[in-house]
């Protein structure tokens, strides 16, 4: 097919018409001409990819890193960063108005990132490697047999090993470390059932929290452990866990400190923490700082803290509601004398089946998923004056914002943050008033 490409949309495609098809594309540009090939078809659309772009949009310029296009990682980086924003912001406003009806034609002010390296946390697939040799023949065995074991991320659509060089947007330690690893595995140095492996580092790039995943927990795990750390010598803590038996061994304190905005966060192994390192004091503040002082606020889905903790500075009280154990354990322990926050460790549906309180402000920041309709009926039902809501997911966001209105409350503000530059991804902030 040779189609014309309309319009960017949210997932990181393209979108064209084609014989009274619709037409997606990955890792185009609006205006662009291009060749596809069908990968998928159904009797009202197409999904395609590139053979061949017939005529380049203007702004196309060749990406970076070598594994673009085949590493499911990034989907924006032949598009320069100023032009991307402009992109994302369209996106937003026109999800917001095909999937809520909402009409929001305010400004969205737009909080870009330095748009390389900045990514505190990164997760990593271990596989055996598959590739031929530079002779045709398979990946030489290891010195047990097995096939060497490659480090990297899954293909676009795939869950078969991407295994890479290097990484552009990760930090400078993380990129070390990922080197390392490789390294290491390529000299059979480390454990055969290895699968996964995430790094997490602490602010300042210079110490690392490190979970590797097995299929099957290793046998001498203390002196793998002991090579962990010979490879990666910046590991603050180290844990070892094979999902499938439910094991764990822990080597190290079992979390790191993270600064942000003159606080410091403890963030454990399984703890969720914002991951961009440019923009966490940025979103912070911006969620909280210019809040009028009031008596209560109910933070949902708090993590470890990072809202939780400078509402203290406004509120009398805070109550901070997280159902993750590991991330409720930070959060008691970065709350305490911080202030009048009250941890509760429950779920946001079950803690709002129970809450009679009605707060001044409630902050939501909930996974993609975003909220349920009952979440979001119990919550009207609480009548706070302010609903500041933190998406990574503008659908469930335009979806929820459809709830909300219909509860009585109107959108006052739209702020975007690239926390997720060269992707599609986006963390959005709505600012929400109760009707009078």
């Amino acid at each position: 097919m040779d189609i014309t490409i309309e319009k960017l949309i949210y997932g990181g495609e393209g979108l064209a018409h084609h014989d009274g098809s619709t037409v997606f594309v990955p890792f185009v540009l609006p205006a662009e001409r291009v060749a596809v090939e069908a990968v998928e078809q159904k009797k009202k659309f197409v999904r395609g990819r590139v053979e061949r772009i017939l005529q380049a949009a203007p702004e196309r310029v060749t990406a970076p890193c070598p594994h673009f296009g085949s590493c499911g990682g990034c989907d924006y980086q032949h598009i320069p960063y100023a032009a991307q924003l402009g992109f994302k912001s369209e996106i937003l406003r026109e999800t917001l108005r095909r999937i809520g009806k909402i009409e929001w034609t305010g400004e969205i002010t737009t909080h870009g990132s330095p748009p390389w390296a900045y990514r505190n946390r990164a997760q990593w697939k271990v596989r055996p490697l598959e590739n031929p040799g530079p002779d045709g023949a398979a990946s030489e065995a290891g010195a047990d047999g097995a096939a060497n074991l490659g480090i990297g991320y899954f293909r676009a659509n795939s869950t078969a090993l991407c295994a890479v060089e290097d990484c552009s947007i990760i930090s400078p330690l993380l990129l070390k470390t990922l080197l390392s690893l490789r390294t290491a595995l390529a000299a059979g140095a480390l454990p055969r059932g290895l699968r996964e492996i995430e790094a997490f580092v602490d602010a300042a790039d210079a110490k690392l929290l490190l979970t590797a995943t097995f299929a099957g927990f290793p046998s001498r795990a203390a002196e793998h452990a002991e090579t962990f750390r010979q490879v990666v010598p910046e590991i603050a803590s180290l844990l070892f866990h094979d999902p499938s038996h439910d094991r764990m061994e822990l080597y190290g304190p079992g979390f790191v400190e993270y600064s942000a905005g003159g606080l410091s966060y403890r963030v454990g192994h399984f703890s969720f923490f914002q991951v961009n390192r440019f923009l966490v004091e940025e979103l912070a503040r911006e969620v909280v700082e210019r809040e009028e002082v009031g008596r209560l606020a109910i933070d949902l889905f708090a993590g470890v803290g990072l809202f939780s903790i400078p509402l203290a500075k406004h509120f009398a009280r805070v109550l901070a509601v997280e159902s993750n154990p590991a991330a409720a354990r930070d959060l008691e322990t970065n709350t305490r004398g911080k202030g009048s926050i009250e941890v509760r460790s429950a779920e946001v549906e079950q803690f709002l089946k129970r809450n009679r309180e009605r707060p001044e402000l409630v902050v939501l920041d909930p996974p993609r998923a975003g909220m349920s309709p009952e979440s979001v009926e119990r919550l009207a039902r609480l009548r706070p004056e302010r609903i500041t809501y933190v998406s990574c997911e503008p659908p469930t966001l335009a979806r929820d914002l459809v709830l909300f209105r219909n509860a009585g409350y109107d959108c006052t503000e739209v702020q975007l943050f690239d926390l997720f530059p060269q992707t599609f991804h986006m963390e959005t902030i709505v600012r929400l008033r109760k009707r009078a």
